[in-house]
């Protein structure tokens, strides 16, 4: 079943992708790439929107762009875990292929230990120019989530202050042999269906589900946008 995640800074915003359609409430806060949240409130967004009858909204996050080491970035995970995130995305950027597998055997493996298979795990890689310097997702995408052995692969964009989103870095034929992708980085309204069309898992929004009375990620997610959204897998 294809998903739509919307990228939400609290649980007002978190409700309104639920009510918009969204199946993933993705708790960050957006001024990076991943932009990582503090675990209390993950904790209360997981808890209202239970109070609330959202228990069905998957809520995930992240913990981080770059991990420092292996061991932080398994107590990182662990920590969003029992924070109430249904899924955990651990951002590889400047990991070469051989470190990412490293890294990601080590934490898929610890969380697994406690969760078993209730937490889904999604390496994040990135496609901006120069972070195909470390790790090319196209290239060696599908071998990193089959030896760490993941839950999908989330292809997304490293600095989104330029302009530029996924598709100036790719063309939809080139994800087409991704299996439980993952796609975000300033994806548009527009170009949703076609991304729907060849398959795609989730594909991940902030910037194209807010009312923009903000600068840019840190408008107001709005759930009408989001029944757009969600209307274009049709």
């Amino acid at each position: 079943m294809q998903k739509l995640l919307v990228s939400i800074r609290g649980y007002n915003e978190a409700k309104e992708a639920a009510q918009g359609g969204a199946l993933i409430a993705d708790v960050e806060y957006p001024a990076s790439a991943l932009g990582t949240p503090y675990p209390l409130n993950i904790l209360s967004v997981r808890n209202r929107l239970n109070k609330d009858g959202y228990k069905k909204i998957a809520v995930s996050t992240n913990i981080g762009e770059l991990q420092m080491n292996r061991a932080t970035a398994c107590q990182a995970a662990l920590g969003v875990a029992f924070s109430g995130a249904d899924i955990i995305k651990f951002g590889l950027a400047e990991e070469t292929l051989e470190s990412a597998m490293y890294l990601g055997e080590t934490l898929v493996r610890t969380v697994r230990k406690f969760f078993g298979t209730k937490k889904k795990l999604i390496p994040s890689v990135f496609i901006d120019d120069d972070l195909q310097r470390y790790f090319k997702p196209l290239k060696d995408g599908v071998k990193l989530i089959r030896q760490i052995k993941a839950n999908g692969l989330l292809i997304d964009t490293f600095n989104k202050s330029i302009g530029m989103g996924l598709l100036d870095y790719c063309d939809i034929t080139d994800l087409k042999k991704f299996v439980k992708a993952w796609l975000a980085g300033s994806i548009y309204k527009d170009e949703l269906s076609a991304l729907w069309k060849i398959g795609v898992d989730v594909i991940c929004v902030r910037g194209a589900a807010c009312e923009q009375k903000g600068p840019g990620r840190f408008g107001k997610v709005k759930k009408s946008i989001v029944r757009s959204l969600v209307g274009t897998m049709k």
